[in-house]
């Protein structure tokens, strides 16, 4: 008999939802007390996936659970650093890496609200995937008295943007003495 067993995660939108497991109570040399070992495969990973917790009770599921929502995570600062050049700091001295890192997670949360905005499967995409489709293009800035207006040119994508009523838009932008900001397409 194998002491392999499978489980379901539950509130995981993945397509490997059923993983088999193999959980054990190791110890380590320089570490008093018991590490618990959950060897785990069909994660949809070509080795083993192995988690080592001091989690004696919590349930498999719920460890792995939250290790897929850890790796959601990590994704995200992945893609910060890769798309919005985090590793590229604007300057040397070290108090200023704070802010960096502000900007890059303020870029990054700002092209999520983009993704959820639009939906269209946009709401997971990586930040270069939603900056290359939605707002890497050319447009007409116009400003006026009152207003500032952004006509986009014709795009491919540009009826996901219109769908999700970004060509209703007309906000104040205080800063500018009141002047409104419009986005048009045509």
């Amino acid at each position: 008999m194998s002491a392999w067993r499978r489980i379901e995660l539950e509130n995981i939108l993945r397509a490997y939802r059923t993983p088999r497991i193999l959980d054990r109570k190791i110890t380590l040399s320089e570490y008093d007390g018991p590490i618990r070992q959950l060897t785990i495969i069909d994660l949809g990973h070509e080795e083993p996936t192995l988690l080592l917790t001091n989690q004696l009770t919590t349930s498999p599921a719920k460890l792995i659970g939250r290790y897929a929502q850890r790796m959601i995570i990590e994704n995200s600062i992945e893609d910060g650093i890769d798309f919005f050049h985090m590793d590229a700091l604007s300057s040397a001295v070290a108090m200023k890496v704070n802010c960096d890192v502000q900007l890059t997670l303020l870029a990054s949360s700002l092209y999520r609200l983009l993704g959820q905005r639009v939906g269209n499967g946009y709401e997971t995409a990586k930040s270069r995937h939603i900056f290359r489709d939605l707002v890497n293009g050319a447009a007409h800035v116009t400003i006026e008295r009152d207003s500032i207006i952004v006509r986009l040119h014709r795009r491919a994508y540009n009826p996901l943007l219109i769908a999700a009523d970004f060509g209703l838009t007309d906000v104040p932008i205080p800063w500018l003495g009141g002047k409104r900001l419009r986005i048009q397409f045509h």
